[in-house]
């Protein structure tokens, strides 16, 4: 199985802190990984994020978004994510391919099947081994984030979260790499649900 772990979901829906979790997990098995965040984690890719969350940007139409989107994937992919897993190592990602689909595909109305295949393009044909969709309400999502301001992704408002959120529920129905995980529970409570599903995928994971 591909060792690819990706997290998905809402902003606010406590990816982050579930990646700690699992960071801190592998630290104290001696399991080797490199964590990155899409976009973002090289130079290039973390270029273009500065130009895909600045709020001063917001005349940035939605097919440039998915292209830069797409740019910033394949630096990472070419640069980061195929060398790591070809060294056997585990790659923990903040997003990937399926948050083009949720945010820009379902939430943005563009052409999902045009952006599964440029998807495809950017990555190699790089899929997870395994996906966790943190679902969560989006005004909770709200109280979570507690910024006095959102970046450019963060400020589309409530239907626009909304109907991210539906298209990651109909995402999840693609395929069995995909894992829908409550995120409203305790976070404690929610990384049990994710290293669970770890263990029975990978196996033991003192053998990693």
């Amino acid at each position: 199985m591909n060792k690819l772990i990706t997290f998905e979901g809402v902003d606010g829906s406590g990816k982050s802190t579930q990646i700690e979790f699992l960071k801190n997990k592998f630290d104290q098995l001696d399991i080797q990984y490199l964590s990155i965040r899409e976009p973002g984690s090289t130079v290039i890719s973390e270029n273009i994020r500065e130009i895909l969350l600045d709020n001063k940007n917001s005349q940035l139409c939605s097919e440039a978004e998915s292209l830069l989107f797409m740019a910033a994937r394949a630096q990472i992919t070419s640069e980061a994510i195929i060398p790591t897993l070809e060294d056997g190592k585990f790659v923990i990602c903040d997003r990937y391919i399926d948050s083009t689909i949720a945010y820009q595909g379902y939430g943005r109305g563009l052409d999902i099947p045009f952006l599964k295949s440029i998807n495809n393009y950017a990555t190699r044909g790089n899929i997870p081994g395994l996906t966790f969709i943190l679902d969560i309400d989006y005004e909770l999502s709200l109280h979570r984030r507690n910024r006095q301001e959102n970046d450019r992704m963060e400020s589309g408002g409530g239907d626009f979260m909304n109907k991210v959120k539906g298209g990651y529920h109909q995402i999840a129905n693609e395929g069995e790499r995909y894992k829908v995980i409550n995120g409203d529970k305790p976070p404690k409570e929610v990384f049990k649900s994710v290293w669970q599903i770890i263990v029975n995928s990978y196996g033991d994971m003192n053998d990693q």
